[in-house]
């Protein structure tokens, strides 16, 4: 479904869905002698136009336009749009019914099949990289050992902006030049400077709809300092035009900022990209809202405040604290000594276990997060996806008022422990040793 499909005036090319008048979009191809071009999900029509000369069209000159028909397409449409002025690029967003009729799909009894959009994935993630090295030096030694590099993604350290976090995004020319790539390095005993690497496809960071990114007026701002405030954030942020953020949730070295509106937000992400605050040249993107679907509400009856805009979505390889990460503002904690938390009714569901069925031995690493409704577990498993060591558990005790015994877990990564930052520490107490070592490992994945 990724294959690239073009339409011709002469008519070549499948791109028709549907009942659609295949004849009315032929005659405006002709008569506008744009081209058509269909991929990942998209119609694309012009980009550029016949005949255009220069750059394409300056941020600022595209729109958005939703509630369209679901039958209606480009011949209609472009007319319409065309009354504007002259038409650059025209992109209609198409519906995968594949997808949603085939996922899932019981294909054979107890054998679900997945369907999802195809990628045309350019880009590895490589591991276990030196902490000291360097852009330019892990761009040479990719370029030696594989072809068609073009880029290198390289990410500093929190507490050590002179260092690396352990692994890079190397991007490639083609798919094709980053699997001919991935297959030479995959074996798991190539070295780069006397290291043994490891090497995977760098999962794509989750898309979000266009007509729900219009409407985003909170940005990311990655690369802060550790020690750098909340305040302080604001402040910088508030220069260019006072009383603009409405508030800034910073976590570790990176933060969300809150605007009362959008206008000022894109203004904001364009001016900030790139400056300096406490020595950190920070990056500021728009942040991408995450499925609530794929979040933490499904495990943990519904703690994640309705009123977060950034939900905790589990990470894809893309950042360290990975782009596809949103932390909530508030968590609202329901773990108060009495009880810990559960998985909701529909995760505890059994099936019968027959006779002959087969199992096949399985590493818990290769599941996906949504298999595990314990924190404790999500917290091993973000460690592992990570490359770190698993996180170290140490138990402590006090006595309330009226003579309970109260626990707490002090959580250790040792990945990332320099001084006390590696520890994680809530500030609530539990009766029983399932409900503190729940409440540690949810309080530690909120604050990595």
């Amino acid at each position: 479904m990724h294959e690239e499909n073009k339409v011709a005036p002469n008519g070549c090319g499948k791109i028709r869905s549907g009942c659609q008048d295949q004849a009315a979009l032929l005659t405006l191809l002709e008569k506008t002698g744009y081209n058509m071009v269909q991929e990942n999900g998209q119609r694309k029509f012009g980009g550029p136009p016949p005949g255009w000369q220069g750059p394409p069209p300056p941020r600022g000159c595209e729109v958005f336009v939703g509630k369209i028909p679901r039958d209606m397409y480009e011949d209609e449409l472009v007319p319409v749009f065309e009354r504007a002025g002259k038409i650059y690029e025209f992109r209609l967003m198409m519906e995968f019914s594949a997808i949603k009729i085939l996922n899932n799909y019981e294909i054979r009894p107890g054998k679900f099949i997945g369907v999802c959009v195809s990628l045309d994935n350019c880009r590895l993630f490589i591991g276990a990289i030196p902490k000291e090295k360097k852009k330019e030096e892990i761009m040479n030694e990719m370029k030696k050992v594989t072809e068609g590099v073009v880029d290198v993604i390289v990410y500093p350290n929190a507490t050590d902006k002179t260092k690396n976090r352990g692994f890079a995004f190397v991007e490639y020319e083609s798919h094709r030049a980053a699997a001919m790539a991935r297959r030479r390095l995959i074996p798991g005993t190539f070295q780069l400077w006397g290291h043994t690497i490891q090497v995977d496809w760098a999962d794509p960071e989750k898309e979000v709809d266009e007509e729900t990114m219009q409407r985003v007026k909170v940005l990311y701002v990655r690369n802060l300092m550790m020690s750098t405030t909340e305040d302080t954030i604001k402040a910088e942020f508030n220069k260019f035009k006072p009383g603009v953020v409405e508030r800034v949730k910073k976590l570790r070295d990176y933060a969300f900022v809150h605007f009362f509106h959008r206008d000022d937000a894109i203004a904001a992400m364009s001016v900030m990209n790139g400056k300096c605050i406490d020595g950190a040249s920070i990056e500021v993107t728009l942040a991408k809202p995450v499925n609530k679907e794929g979040t933490w509400k499904q495990h943990f009856n519904g703690q994640i405040s309705p009123g977060s805009e950034n939900l905790l979505g589990f990470p894809n390889k893309e950042d360290g604290h990975q782009k596809s990460i949103r932390k909530p503002a508030s968590l609202s904690v329901r773990l108060n000594g009495q009880h810990s938390p559960g998985p909701p009714e529909v995760e505890r569901c059994t099936y019968s276990f027959f006779p002959g069925i087969k199992l096949t031995p399985i590493s818990m690493y290769s599941l996906k997060p949504s298999h595990f409704s314990s924190a404790a577990m999500h917290l091993d498993y973000f460690c592992h996806k990570n490359n770190w060591a698993p996180p170290e558990y140490y138990l402590y005790s006090t006595t309330s008022q009226d003579g309970k015994i109260l626990l707490v877990y002090k959580v250790l990564i040792p990945s990332i422990a320099d001084g006390s930052q590696g520890f994680f520490m809530p500030d609530k107490l539990c009766t029983t040793v399932e409900g503190a070592k729940e409440l540690a490992a949810q309080f530690t994945l909120l604050h990595l």
